[in-house]
């Protein structure tokens, strides 16, 4: 099944408890905690409370969004190293990171093979703790386009690999969808929002569209978690999640 919940970053400014709050009114299941913003890397304490509080609430814990970019580190393992301890803490299933830091078509061969390495590097760290490594699916990355993605995932070769996916507005709905069929089981957690011509809106305003995503994303044990509320507002968010739980059921 396909459970709702949220990215915390949505808002990044307001307290723990009162994303943990927002959630229970809106009947969510579970909360990607977002690196920076409500949990600290290297803090295995911080991020063991709020587990703990996070089960307290009645949630689950459905990733770790890290903010680790690929190419960026000197010394890659001692800096995933920290994400690993605070999700290992929060008991992540994944941790989110981000393949690269510029648009695919810039990046040489050579690059893409040492990008592909450090990912293997990371992916055997997380792998210890039993925890997967999930690119965003994002542009300016080497998952801005479908077949660059799938290229890449190929490249690195490992099985511990995932792609979420999200409605990346440098591609048109054919190539959305075909992104959600080609990553098939490399697919793990979408995170929804609506925007119209590079504008935040109401996500009801985008249920025909977020339909037909859901066409192509199979049943399997997931979450759909809100992030890119308008205005920043609880009450859009709370308004985005019935829109959610609508489209779900």
């Amino acid at each position: 099944m396909i459970r709702p919940g949220m990215v915390s970053a949505t808002f990044r400014e307001k307290k723990a408890e009162r994303i943990l709050e927002l959630c229970v009114q809106a009947d969510l299941k579970a909360v990607e905690w977002s690196e920076n913003a409500h949990v600290m890397p290297d803090d295995p304490d911080g991020a063991g409370l709020l587990y703990q509080k996070t089960r307290d609430a009645g949630l689950s814990v459905a990733a770790y969004g890290s903010y680790y970019r690929l190419g960026e580190n000197d010394d890659p393992e001692t800096v995933f190293l920290k994400s690993v301890k605070s999700a290992a803490a929060l008991k992540a299933p994944l941790i989110r990171v981000w393949a690269g830091k510029k648009p695919s078509a810039e990046v040489t061969e050579a690059e893409r093979e040492k990008l592909a390495a450090e990912t293997r590097l990371i992916s055997s760290l997380a792998a210890t703790k039993g925890i997967k490594v999930a690119f965003e699916w994002h542009k300016n990355s080497l998952t801005d386009t479908n077949e660059s993605a799938m290229r890449f995932l190929k490249e690195i070769g490992d099985a511990n690999v995932y792609c979420l996916w999200q409605p990346t507005v440098a591609l048109n709905m054919a190539e959305r969808t075909e992104g959600i069929d080609l990553l098939k089981d490399r697919l793990l957690n979408l995170h929804v929002y609506y925007w119209k011509e590079g504008i935040r809106r109401p996500l009801s305003e985008g249920v025909n569209e977020w339909k037909e995503y859901l066409k192509h994303v199979n049943r399997d044990d997931r979450f759909a978690l809100l992030e890119f509320v308008m205005d920043n507002t609880e009450e859009q968010f709370l308004e985005d999640a019935k829109t959610l739980h609508g489209l779900l059921d």
